[in-house]
């Protein structure tokens, strides 16, 4: 994927400028049974900024992905995105917030009796009630933009794993999302196939105004991309800052143990 790459017309909505904060958690705890996964959780987002979590495997940072996506719910405190509440809300209010987040998971999860361009479209079709034209006319230019322009009628099974998840990054813009959630979106893709994906998300980050919150342990990576990285242990924030100060001078061991142990 070249950084030439052309973006897709108007790729997201314009943020409410008078919304400082695009996505905020307020004293947010959620358990799972006994084991409390987020304890009492504050952070927020900037419109259009790339806020990347990092930390163990069980520390949290999916959790918040999820409950992002509504499908999770907190057992205490609030959430927010652009300024209206997701936790608690009105079914038909959360409905309403939840358009404007897209995810991109770990697993494709595209659909196997679907072509390509269909994938792409079904969403803003039937959810947005976007015309079929201008549905798969945005969807060839997402394909475009993820280098797969050639592979519109292909079905998933003739797809490499990289290419499905180029298509799943694809379906997820097509809904014009304020907010893209990537959930450790290399992690089920072969080696040789992580750096062509990382590539196309880079050139998202790069093209498009969108807000990113991103859960990876592709380390180059979050460096390459975030405004701010986060870093969770125990279902907290121990320290925040820029990847710089995070990955150069981190401030808390367990920061230091974490990323001696990744790098």
């Amino acid at each position: 994927m070249s950084a030439e790459a052309t973006p897709a017309p108007n790729p997201v909505p314009t943020p409410d400028p008078a919304v400082k904060e695009l996505i905020r958690f307020d004293n947010v705890t959620k358990r799972f049974g006994q084991n409390t996964v987020l304890d009492n959780l504050c952070f927020s987002v900037q419109p259009g900024k790339h806020v990347t979590l990092i930390g163990p495997s069980g520390s949290g940072k999916t959790t918040i992905l999820r409950l992002l996506m509504t499908l999770l719910k907190p057992d205490e405190g609030t959430i927010h995105v652009n300024g209206d509440p997701l936790f608690p809300a009105p079914e038909k209010q959360v409905r309403e917030v939840r358009k404007h987040i897209g995810m991109v998971f770990q697993q494709f999860n595209l659909f196997p009796n679907m072509n390509v361009l269909r994938n792409i479209t079904e969403a803003p079709v039937r959810v947005l009630g976007m015309d079929k034209d201008e549905a798969a006319e945005r969807a060839k230019s997402l394909l475009d933009l993820v280098g797969l322009g050639d592979r519109v009628d292909a079905k998933p099974s003739q797809l490499s794993g990289g290419q499905q998840q180029r298509v799943a990054i694809a379906r997820a813009l097509a809904m014009r999302p304020q907010v893209l959630l990537l959930d450790e979106v290399t992690s089920a893709l072969d080696p040789e196939l992580v750096a062509g994906v990382l590539d196309v998300l880079r050139d998202i980050a790069r093209t498009t105004d969108i807000t990113m919150l991103c859960v990876t342990h592709e380390m180059n990576f979050a460096r390459d991309i975030s405004d701010e990285v986060l870093m969770f242990d125990s279902g907290k924030v121990i320290e925040s800052g820029s990847p710089e100060k995070i990955f150069s001078d981190p401030g808390h061991e367990r920061t230091r143990e974490f990323l001696s142990a990744v790098l």
